[in-house]
């Protein structure tokens, strides 16, 4: 069965779950433009992620999804507030949602984990997943080691499930190129993050724009949780750490960890480009303006 008829969707396309940024506004505007909007849940409570499902509900009628960060100190929480709020999608990233899948197979909950790699792919269809995100390293946030292009045909052969491709997509363009690899399906992130109706700081909007081909990095490879980024003063900062002689890797990782303690809520909240996290994918030099979710939904598919 096509993803879209599992979820119930017009279009194939997931709204990547952003944590600090894929909350109501924007979610209910992909899901009522008709993709699936996901609530990222990575940074909040039970308590504030419960409220914001209440206004996605009371602003859209659509399919939308929970994203569930198993890093998270709150996953816990927020796995069982997905079946206290009968949440229909539950996305997982970063971890292993093995010890929440019994619960929510039992109350009918479709489950799509995000992978960077074949062998969490299979493993995730053996757990019960209904379907894959496979996102390559060219996405912003954190990241595998595959590319896009080499990892979601490899997962779709590997799996018989329905694979969403997710990483490097911002055009007609990305989303044909994905099909052809075997996905059903598309995740855009950085796109959305020049939503009208994404609620970051209008800085960190125009640094999406302005960013050319090479204006991205990858950080903190070293901690073993490499993140992409926009270049800016923080990051050359990091790199200087990392490359440090006569510094062993635990204070290495110490400095790092200081350097970029509430960094990424600097760039959402309060816009500061220069000592902040900037997270985006290698596609920003595709994206040239601000438009509603509605109007990048269709340019993708119409």
């Amino acid at each position: 069965m096509r993803i879209e008829n599992i979820l119930g969707i017009k279009y194939p396309l997931f709204q990547g779950a952003m944590a600090w940024i894929s909350h109501s506004s924007l979610v209910s505007s992909v899901s009522n433009a008709g993709g699936l909007g996901i609530l990222g849940g990575g940074s909040l409570t039970k308590e504030a992620c419960k409220e914001e499902i209440h206004k996605i509900k009371s602003l859209t009628d659509k399919p939308f999804a929970l994203n569930i960060m198993l890093m998270s100190p709150h996953s816990d929480d927020l796995a069982q507030l997905a079946i206290e709020e009968d949440i229909k999608i539950v996305v997982t990233g970063a971890g292993n949602p093995s010890k929440y899948m019994k619960k929510w197979k039992e109350h009918g909950i479709i489950v799509i984990p995000v992978v960077a790699s074949v062998a969490l792919a299979k493993r995730m269809e053996r757990l019960g997943a209904d379907a894959i995100i496979a996102e390559g390293t060219e996405a912003g946030g954190h990241v595998g080691e595959l590319t896009t292009m080499t990892l979601v045909p490899q997962v779709v052969d590997a799996v018989s499930i329905p694979v969403i491709a997710a990483g490097g997509i911002a055009d007609k363009r990305g989303v044909n190129a994905a099909f052809a690899l075997g996905a059903q399906g598309v995740q855009l992130g950085t796109r959305f993050l020049v939503a009208k109706e994404c609620t970051i700081s209008q800085q960190y909007k125009d640094e999406i724009i302005a960013a050319k081909d090479t204006d991205s990095t990858v950080t903190g490879r070293i901690t073993g949780h490499p993140v992409r980024v926009l270049k800016n003063r923080m990051t050359r900062q990091i790199k200087e750490i990392e490359n440090a002689p006569g510094m062993s890797t635990e204070e290495k990782i110490a400095k790092i960890e200081e350097l970029t303690m509430g960094s990424f809520r600097k760039a959402v909240v309060d816009g500061d480009t220069r000592y902040s996290s900037l997270m985006s994918g290698q596609v920003a030099g595709l994206v040239k303006k601000e438009e509603t979710a509605e109007e990048i939904i269709k340019s993708l598919f119409e």
